[in-house]
């Protein structure tokens, strides 16, 4: 493979990183986005192929990762199980060392953490999470530096979970733990979050509410997801029925603070997990959560890729 940094790095879950790699990298999709806004030609990653694989649908998922290599001055392949032996009977570990051979970098979107867990202990280049049952972290990355652009840092601050205690969850409860704020989640009785999926080990960086308005009070983000995700709607009318009160409207974003802001990964959906008024409101962020995903994963390819710049 072509020259990059001496040790190979996956991206899996949020924890793989520490607290000043993530730091470095909200400062090089700060840079990279400015560049971006000013039509600056920024092409690092010239001559490299990034191989994005799908199990599970994805718009932005998709766009954010193809758009970011092709700006960046490489190549994608896209592939799906539909049109590839991944979704036939080749082996995970057989398909990772062929496509990592060919590629420099690979991203997945698939169902069991395993599964991708699975592929990068056999892979020869970096192999990124773009979602899997268990975790999100690109979009917690693009949600965190959302928050720093329009609030600051977000140690010492209060992030106000409203929903199902899903891959969401799990990862902002190991951003919490890393870098210094605090959760509070408030989900339905059967969907809560469990810590040891979480993969998380300090109490401190959450606190529970069976009152999603008492996890909004003083809250500096109220943050949620649809109630059935991706590969569980066999599950829906159960969840709608168990998520009624779960819905972030304007009485939940009263009680926290003021300037709190709201931001949720989409799709949404109107009147279920989020009112109207809110998620089009002053106080949504949605649509620059959403163009961040961009930023934030340019700047962790060039990462993984090329080290630390500069």
């Amino acid at each position: 493979m072509k020259p990059g940094p001496s040790l190979l790095r996956h991206y899996l879950q949020f924890k793989d990183f520490r607290a000043e790699e993530y730091a470095y990298l909200f400062e090089r999709a700060a840079t990279i986005k400015k560049r971006f806004k000013h039509y600056e030609k920024y092409q690092p990653l010239v001559d490299r192929t990034l191989a994005m694989i799908f199990e599970k649908a994805s718009t932005r998922t998709r766009v954010s990762f193809e758009a970011g290599m092709y700006q960046m001055g490489g190549s994608v392949v896209h592939l799906t199980t539909g049109d590839s032996q991944l979704g036939r009977a080749e082996p995970v570990a057989d398909s990772a060392r062929v496509i990592s051979r060919m590629v420099d970098l690979v991203m997945i979107r698939t169902y069991e953490q395993a599964k991708i867990e699975g592929f990068a202990a056999h892979s020869r280049v970096p192999v990124i999470n773009g979602l899997t049952n268990e975790y999100h972290p690109c979009q917690i990355l693009a949600d965190i530096f959302t928050f720093i652009e329009h609030r600051g840092s977000i140690q010492g601050k209060v992030v106000a979970w409203v929903g199902d205690g899903n891959n969401m969850a799990n990862t902002w409860l190991q951003a919490a733990e890393i870098l210094g704020f605090t959760v509070h989640l408030s989900t339905p009785s059967g969907y809560e979050v469990d810590p040891a999926v979480a993969g998380i080990t300090d109490t401190r960086c959450y606190q529970i509410f069976k009152d999603p308005l008492d996890a909004c009070r003083d809250a500096h983000l109220v943050t949620t997801d649809v109630w059935t995700s991706m590969g569980f709607e066999a599950e829906n009318a159960a969840r709608v029925q168990a998520f009624t009160d779960w819905c972030v409207d304007a009485d939940l974003m009263a009680a926290a603070r003021p300037d709190a802001l709201f931001m949720h990964c989409l799709p949404a959906h109107r009147g279920e997990e989020v009112t109207a008024d809110v998620i089009d409101g002053p106080q949504s962020v949605v649509w620059d959560e959403a163009e961040n995903r961009l930023h934030v994963q340019k700047a962790l390819m060039e990462y993984l890729l090329l080290g630390r710049i500069g």
